[in-house]
């Protein structure tokens, strides 16, 4: 994997494979329905990128694979998919999801980026941020404002936005503390055209897409968080059942049995709810309860747990070079993307 100091350039084209084979799962995982993993995949295949401890390759491959992808094979038409798919199943080409604005955050009702009709396309402008994959990505999911007059969650479409034409830049990428494996930057939009065939689903229905898609993406993300936990643990174990203490190991200490054993209860779980949740969306069954509290204590959770595994190796746990170390820092930002806490806690209160 990609360490600390490597160029966007590096990680592409130690990933690309990756990126094309689960791309290719994606796609094959429910053959009859033309794409798309069921919920169940999402979470097997999210928990399985977290145990590698890489939160930036885990965060770039699921962007690419299960979130992005996804919604161009959902809401695309047939000569859409043929268009774009392969390549970006293949690995060919990345995909980016570009939606949140400076601003904005986890209001995604407050975007200002707008798509103003021009002869056979539309003319957008506006800014994302904070966006994964932006310095890599070859094409991005973009979301405007295609009617001004409307409020609220109305009005909004869905594009496919190439990157290289004229009226689209990229920022640097952003020196991030933890996620180094992935790029992250902003996209601008001055201008730049997008082709009629590039609006993905009904005009104005854009927001409504990914509504359908939030829930998987939490999924998705919380699903890294158990993988990130099962790694932290793992190694946690190992390291205080080894260390001498006081004429035994740290593992003979009770304080620290009771500890670790906290972890793996809560641990086990944050995972119930998350496969219980992925079982209702399977059947097709609303599960927006269910993924706002797993938004809201699972990220929270694994920042309280691998917070106490560095606390266990001591000094060494807070070195670089430690894996322990690396998961720590990547475990901050899935708190953040996705649906902040605070956010998330609010409606879980709305559904109650």
């Amino acid at each position: 994997m990609p360490s600390r100091g490597k160029r966007p350039g590096r990680c592409r084209a130690m990933c690309t494979s990756k990126w094309g084979l689960l791309g290719f799962l994606v796609l094959r995982c429910r053959p009859n329905s033309g794409a798309d993993f069921d919920a169940l995949g999402t979470v097997i295949f999210g928990e399985e990128l977290g145990r590698s401890g890489f939160g930036g390759v885990a965060a770039s491959i699921a962007d690419h694979a299960d979130m992005a992808l996804p919604v161009v094979v959902g809401a695309g038409t047939r000569e859409q998919q043929r268009r774009f798919v392969p390549d970006v199943a293949a690995g060919r080409r990345i995909l980016g999801f570009a939606v949140t604005e400076p601003g904005g955050g986890s209001d995604l009702t407050r975007m200002k980026t707008t798509a103003v009709r021009d002869g056979d396309g539309w003319l957008l402008n506006g800014q994302k941020t904070f966006i994964t994959n932006a310095v890599s990505a070859d094409l991005f999911i973009t979301v405007a404002r295609t009617d001004p007059a409307a409020r609220g969650a109305k009005g909004f479409s869905l594009f496919v936005v190439e990157k290289g034409s004229q009226g689209i830049s990229v920022g640097s990428n952003f020196n991030k503390t933890g996620w180094c494996s992935s790029d992250m930057s902003e996209v601008f939009f001055e201008n730049f055209r997008v082709p009629s065939g590039n609006l993905l689903g009904e005009e104005g229905r854009g927001f409504y897409v990914l509504m359908q898609r939030l829930e998987r993406e939490r999924m998705s993300m919380c699903s890294q968080c158990i993988g990130m936990m099962e790694r932290a643990l793992e190694i946690t174990l190992q390291y205080v059942k080894n260390r001498p203490a006081y004429g035994r190991t740290l593992w003979d200490l009770q304080s620290i049995r009771h500890e670790m054993a906290g972890y793996a209860s809560d641990l086990a779980a944050a995972k119930l709810l998350i496969y219980h949740a992925a079982a209702k969306k399977s059947r097709g069954e609303s599960t927006r309860l269910e993924t706002s509290m797993m938004k809201a204590t699972v990220p929270q959770l694994m920042k309280r747990l691998v917070d106490g595994c560095v606390q266990m190796h001591g000094a060494s746990g807070y070195m670089r070079g430690m894996e322990i170390e690396r998961i720590w820092r990547d475990t901050r930002p899935f708190s953040l993307g996705g649906g902040a806490a605070a956010v998330m806690l609010d409606e879980v209160a709305k559904l109650l």
